[in-house]
Parts: structure tokens; sequence; C-alpha cells
């Protein structure tokens, strides 16, 4: 058996690296805080017109070539599953139903990585066998891209159970 090390013994020979959050994280987290508190404010009448306000917001302080896409994405939702509630989640524009976050869209810009993401949560019910895609990475968006979103929204929102 070994002895035990003291402290000092494991502060030089183990050092401990903590990274935690990010700055992006960070602030995705605060601003999650701050929709809910916002929510919690909001009458049941105007939750929706305020996402819609908001999601937008979101979208036009996106650097030029996300928010070309942040703005199709929008545009194709409300066309294809207009029940979804538009709103912010961790300071990304998001669409919910029924109160759950259906789907998401994620600007390359907010987390400084090479691509944007358009994903969905479990709500979406996009069950396929044993393992299926849940967030998709975009550079831009083409017309099979777009006709692909529109059918994965339309099974989303029509199979959501809750």
């Amino acid at each position: 058996m070994e002895p035990a090390l003291s402290d000092t013994e494991n502060s030089t020979t183990k050092p401990k690296t903590y990274d935690g959050f990010d700055d992006g994280e960070r602030a995705a987290m605060k601003e999650r805080a701050q929709e809910l508190k916002a929510a919690s404010k909001r009458g049941a009448r105007s939750a929706k017109a305020d996402g819609e306000r908001d999601v937008l917001a979101k979208i036009a302080e996106m650097p030029d070539s996300d928010r070309a896409i942040a703005e199709r994405l929008h545009a194709i939702i409300k066309a294809v599953a207009p029940e979804l509630s538009p709103k912010t989640w961790y300071g990304m524009p998001a669409y919910a139903k029924d109160g759950k976050v259906l789907c998401f869209f994620q600007s390359s810009h907010k987390f400084k990585t090479r691509y944007s993401t358009f994903g969905f949560n479990d709500v979406a019910a996009l069950d396929d066998g044993t393992m299926w895609p849940t967030a998709f990475a975009l550079t831009t968006l083409t017309p099979a891209d777009e006709a692909r979103i529109s059918e994965l929204l339309k099974k989303a929102a029509a199979e959501n159970p809750d």
C-alpha cells in the first residue's frame, strides 16, 4: 500500500485545473435567467407577441451570414408550423409547442464555432430507430435544406405528444 500524499505533494504532482464555462456559456446562462424572469412577468396573451419580438431582436443582432439563415428559418417555421410559439432560449431563437422548446437556431457567432446549428429537442419526437440526428450544422440554406427542414418540422409539430 502506498503512503498517502500530503496536500503539498498533491498540488505539485496533480495540478487541479478547471476551465469551467467559457464567456459565451456564462452569457447564455445569464440570458436564460433573464428570459425566465421576463416570462414570469408576462401575461399569457402577450407571450407569443413578446416572444416574436424577442426572437426578431436576437436575429437582428447576428452577423450577416447567420442572420440570413435565421431569418429564412423563422419564415419557414412560421409557414410550416404556425402553432409553434417563438421565444428566446439561452439567448437563441427557439420555437415552442405547449411551452416546451421544440426547435432552436444557434448562431455560429454565439459560441464561436465554424457553423450554425439548427436543432430539435427531445419533445420533437423525431425518433427513427435507435439512432437519429437531432441537430444539423448549417453554413447556408439551399432549397433542398429548406425542404428537409420543412419535412422535419411538420413531423415534429404533428407528432409532439405534449
